[in-house]
């Protein structure tokens, strides 16, 4: 087995983590239909979204990580509503114009963003969150920077797209596992004047 096949296998990573907050809050202002969940590891947007009412594909190199998604789908009565996909993230060709949304978390894939944005549709939304560097400690995460954002480099490959939401945050963790993380919302849309979701109000998604 891979590393990542291990540490799904041995529980070591979460079974059931939590979409982002910022996800979360916005996916009801984006339209139905076809996702992606890129690097899907164990589920973390793939089910979320497949709840939501979004035909999924869930996209990682590790057979345990693809599992687990499938046994947490078929739990909720949704596993026709995820396709798992095993592949390597780096070389895999992306369908275009293919997808409503896509999403992309903890997984450093600045390389492959033109050609997730092509797999849009016009219109379609890409969501993206990864750890960043920080000069402060933060032991989630990778120890190597070549794994985390520099500060607005996250910003900077979205520019491409309509940014709808972007932040750069720390949060303290259970365990003292303090964590950095860049956000980012954006749209496959052009032009000098377009229409703008409203931003969920309250604090949810600043969790």
């Amino acid at each position: 087995m891979t590393d990542w096949d291990e540490r799904f296998a041995s529980g070591e990573y979460p079974r059931e983590p939590e979409p982002s907050p910022v996800l979360r809050s916005y996916e009801p202002s984006i339209p139905d239909g076809r996702a992606l969940d890129v690097a899907a590891g164990t589920g973390r947007n793939a089910v979320f979204l497949a709840e939501a009412g979004y035909a999924v594909d869930a996209l990682d190199a590790s057979r345990e990580g693809l599992k687990i998604v499938g046994e947490r789908a078929a739990e909720r009565g949704i596993g026709d509503r995820i396709e798992p996909i095993r592949g390597d993230v780096s070389t895999y060709g992306f369908p275009s114009e293919a997808y409503e949304l896509i999403t992309v978390s903890f997984f450093h894939t600045l390389d492959r963003f033109a050609d997730l944005a092509e797999a849009l549709v016009p219109g379609g939304y890409l969501f993206v969150e990864g750890h960043l560097r920080s000069d402060s400690s933060t032991p989630s995460g990778p120890s190597d920077d070549r794994y985390r954002f520099a500060a607005n480099e996250l910003l900077r490959a979205g520019l491409g797209l309509t940014v709808l939401y972007y932040d750069e945050t720390a949060q303290e963790r259970p365990d003292d596992r303090r964590r950095a993380t860049a956000r980012l919302l954006a749209r496959r849309s052009t032009g000098g004047r377009q229409s703008y979701p409203a931003r969920p109000g309250g604090d949810a998604i600043d969790e």
